[in-house]
């Protein structure tokens, strides 16, 4: 006989468990103590909401469900934020949560939720465990639903009682599996489209970041020649100081790349996830819109592709590069001249002197200080929009950015779980203060793991992304304006070091001493948004329009 507990953690060992984020509680003794004597590392956290956060960054990083624990009521309630996190972002993520005994009861109602039902919308699969025996069957599906296509968060409940119970079941392998592959007729109609077409271009999403799609995808553009450009979750899955690059749609329309998207005739979709904001907007007999993934396209008012190939994308991305040959009528020349305004605008603002920094300098420098394999981990805000559109990443999941949820607060999460995962990898956290603030407790555990991580915190005393709205609608501002700590000393009081730049031209330095310097490094800077509303909304549809 097994105690379920025990059965339960070594079905986790089976799965390739390395680690479980996350605070437990009285419900979860039992666990725990299984936990302590096998081979998976507890990494204790300060809330659980960051414990979630660094769970789904880690599925997103290795393609393994990344595993994560609370206690029952309100320790499981705040995962809610880290489940919508990784189902909208399609990270492979297990929540584990406690409940009282469900056999007998001596505490009432006291902190009882029902964790199945709230946690239902937010995950592909989710449920209470009643019996010991069920144990296998149940870790076995969390995780296949966790890690197929597409990869989301599930969630198993295991309440005490059950916990300690016998059991003589045992585990069930994984099966054999491969993904379905793109129908045939699929790939010549696409690929007749394709080289029909006169300005075809070429979008990478979010769907495409895996390794062997973006493999495909660069020996397919090798071949072809073919322009691309990218969605903010799919950065870097294409070396983006390739000459093809025609930047990211980090807005939604009138940005250079738009210009290029309007000149297409046939634009293929490899990997889009209409989770995130829309790259741009279709209009009804504007061109062939070409849809490849691993499932049929949702349809809405702005995407309705004319054409979808179905399947693994990797081996899609593959039949299509079979198929298809570079074609003499094919014309590129505006995109190139799209590109070059592109590349003008991007630097041009690259050595503005000005302190507090403004946010293309502060990006420019970034991207100098980080090596192409090392990971910039963004929480959100309207420095985002910057990163996304001007910094050039080289590999894939190099810049951590969230597109989905867009929640703030998993920006240094999601760089402790970065580090964790690749410990030969420089990491770093860009925060905004108000998004920085809302987990900012957990410098205490990246002091406390031995984490070698450097924490940028962007202050303007205010939530600047919405106060940017705020004054684009033309209302007067209110209820944006914050107070903050000295983040050097709040940092110093984590045992962590704290700094502060007294002049822009001293901030990329003393960046790369505390990227080089094996500790837990903060960096408080001042930040202008001063100039967004004008460059983002009336500057950058000036000059992209007035490409020809």
């Amino acid at each position: 006989m097994t105690k379920a507990s025990d059965l339960f953690v070594a079905a986790l060992e089976a799965e390739g468990v390395e680690y479980v984020f996350g605070i437990p509680g009285e419900e979860n003794l039992d666990l725990l103590e299984s936990l302590r004597t096998s081979s998976i590392k507890l990494v204790l956290t300060r809330h659980e909401q960051a414990a979630g956060f660094m769970a789904a960054t880690y599925g997103r990083l290795t393609g393994k469900a990344g595993v994560c624990l609370s206690t029952l009521g309100p320790g499981a309630t705040n995962l809610v934020t880290a489940a919508a996190y990784a189902q909208l972002g399609a990270m492979p993520m297990l929540m584990i949560t406690g409940q009282k005994p469900i056999k007998t009861s001596k505490q009432g109602h006291f902190q009882i939720v029902d964790v199945v039902d709230t946690l239902r919308p937010l995950t592909k699969y989710t449920r209470q465990i009643v019996s010991a025996d069920a144990i296998p069957a149940r870790v076995r599906e969390a995780f296949r639903r966790a890690e197929e296509e597409r990869p989301g968060a599930t969630h198993l409940e295991l309440p005490q009682d059950i916990a300690a119970d016998p059991t003589e079941a045992r585990l069930i392998p994984a099966s054999y599996s491969r993904r379905p592959l793109a129908e045939d007729k699929a790939i010549a109609h696409a690929a007749a489209a394709i080289m029909r077409a006169r300005h075809p271009i070429l979008m990478v999403g979010a769907g495409a970041n895996r390794k062997a799609t973006a493999r495909q995808l660069r020996a397919l553009i090798a071949k072809l020649r073919i322009p691309f450009f990218t969605t903010q979750m799919g950065k870097g899955v294409v070396d983006e100081t390739d000459p093809l690059w025609l930047g990211n749609a980090a807005l939604s329309d009138h940005d250079f790349v738009h210009r290029a998207i309007d000149a297409a005739d046939c634009i293929v979709n490899i990997g889009h996830d209409v989770i995130e904001k829309p790259p741009f907007f279709m209009r009804e007999g504007r061109r062939t819109v070409i849809h490849v993934n691993y499932a049929g396209a949702e349809v809405d008012a702005v995407y309705f592709p004319q054409i979808e190939v179905i399947g693994d994308i990797a081996n899609a991305v593959w039949q299509l590069s079979e198929a298809i040959e570079p074609q003499p009528h094919w014309d590129f020349a505006f995109f190139d001249r799209v590109r070059n305004a592109l590349d003008a605008q991007i630097d041009e603002r690259n050595a503005d002197p000005r302190y507090p920094l403004v946010p293309q300098r502060l990006v420019a420098d970034v991207r100098i200080a980080m090596g192409e394999r090392d990971i910039v981990c963004l929480d959100n805000g309207l420095y985002k929009l910057w990163f996304a559109r001007g910094y050039r990443c080289r590999r894939p999941n190099t810049l951590l950015l969230d597109n989905a949820l867009a929640t703030m607060g998993a920006g240094l999460p999601s760089a402790m779980a970065a580090r964790i995962v690749h410990p030969d990898r420089r990491v770093l956290a860009v925060c905004g203060d108000g998004g920085f603030m809302m987990n900012s407790q957990e410098i205490e555990t990246a002091v406390r793991l031995g984490l070698d991580l450097t924490v940028l915190v962007l202050r303007d005393d205010a939530y600047g992304m919405i106060k940017w709205k705020q004054a684009h609608e033309r209302y007067p501002s209110f209820g944006m304006d914050l107070g903050n700590p000295d983040f050097v000393k709040y940092a110093q009081s984590y045992g962590a070091r704290g700094h502060r730049p007294a002049s822009t031209d001293e901030f990329l330095p003393l960046l790369q001493r505390a990227l080089d310097t094996p500790s837990v490094d903060l960096i408080e800077v001042p930040i202008d948004y001063a100039d967004d509303d004008r460059i983002l909304n009336e500057d950058i549809p000036r000059l992209s329009a007035a490409v020809r």
